[in-house]
């Protein structure tokens, strides 16, 4: 749904991104992650087709921007890290000229913008100037804006900024929603445990490139990532421990075996969770008494500093 080839993004001397190739499938949500000055948000820009780039070919749901603007842009939301917003406008009105603008029927398009409204929690703005909201509110109105039309692809730079909480939570909601449906959603964010949440894949940039770029299980298995596995027994009899204890070492997918406390078990574990399943189903299977076993693995904010990217174009 959205893919960009050999895409060069300039600004007088400084190269903002440099050869970029990334491809993004239907229903995935894709965390574009880096430092300040990586290139995310001229990245976004030039995908949303209010940047020119330099050279390279960008596809919005296999339409190519450049030769079919119009066609590739319907398909598209997109929601900026400081959206504008008309200050004299009411929140409905708002909304409303943004579904003219998209050719939603004047009869769909009420029932459009009540259902927005009422789904990012503005019912009580309904009918209040944008000037008298928090930001917090003009940035789920903003939303509102970007998933009226029902677009297929989702551009999102910075889209919690200023929510609280409760609007953040409800932000992946909705986010996981539309990629449940089929869209694909590409999200830019400094919150990189917010991401770990509910990416399903990411790119991290430095320097105006793509430094790795996949999904969250590939990139995992790229840096060589171990999770941290805890197994904690309920019998903290020594033969018992002795046997939990010579069951881990044993397992494949387990390294570096530690009793940190009496009965309690930490170590690395290198398989996924389905292998981690199968490990705690054959302990049980065995007459282990297992009355705590998780595994954490590592998340985004994790891969991008074993990864390292810091530097800025």
């Amino acid at each position: 749904m959205i893919s960009a080839k050999s895409l060069r993004v300039d600004y007088d001397e400084v190269t903002a991104v440099l050869d970029l190739d990334v491809t993004i499938p239907a229903g995935q949500i894709y965390g574009l992650v880096g430092p300040n000055g990586a290139g995310k948000t001229s990245t976004i820009k030039a995908l949303a087709g209010i940047l020119e780039p330099t050279y390279g070919e960008i596809k919005i749901g296999g339409i190519d921007l450049e030769l079919h603007p119009q066609e590739a842009l319907l398909k598209l939301g997109y929601m900026p890290d400081f959206p504008p917003v008309y200050e004299n406008l009411k929140v409905w009105e708002y909304l409303d000229v943004f579904a003219t603008a998209y050719k939603i029927p004047k009869s769909e398009r009420v029932k459009r913008v009540r259902q927005w409204v009422e789904r990012v929690d503005l019912t009580s703005k309904f009918d209040a100037f944008i000037h008298t909201l928090s930001r917090g509110m003009r940035q789920r109105l903003v939303l509102a804006k970007t998933l009226i039309h029902e677009p297929s692809v989702l551009l999102l730079d910075e889209p919690a900024s200023g929510m609280d909480p409760m609007a953040r939570m409800d932000l992946r909601k909705i986010l996981k929603e539309v990629a449940d449906k089929g869209s694909t959603v590409l999200i830019s964010s400094h919150i990189l445990t917010e991401l770990s949440d509910f990416c399903t894949a990411i790119g991290i940039m430095e320097k105006g490139r793509m430094v790795v770029s996949g999904t969250i299980e590939e990139i995992r298995a790229r840096v060589g990532s171990k999770g941290r596995l805890t197994v904690r027994m309920a019998d903290l009899g020594e033969r018992s421990r002795d046997r939990l204890r010579d069951a881990l070492r044993a397992n494949e997918f387990v390294v570096d075996v530690l009793e940190k406390n009496i009965g309690e078990f930490r170590c690395y574990f290198r398989g996924n969770p389905t292998q981690a399943a199968k490990l705690l189903a054959s302990l049980v299977h065995d007459g282990q008494l297992i009355a705590d076993f998780h595994l954490d693995e590592d998340n985004v904010e994790d891969i991008f500093f074993k990864i390292g990217a810091k530097e800025v174009s």
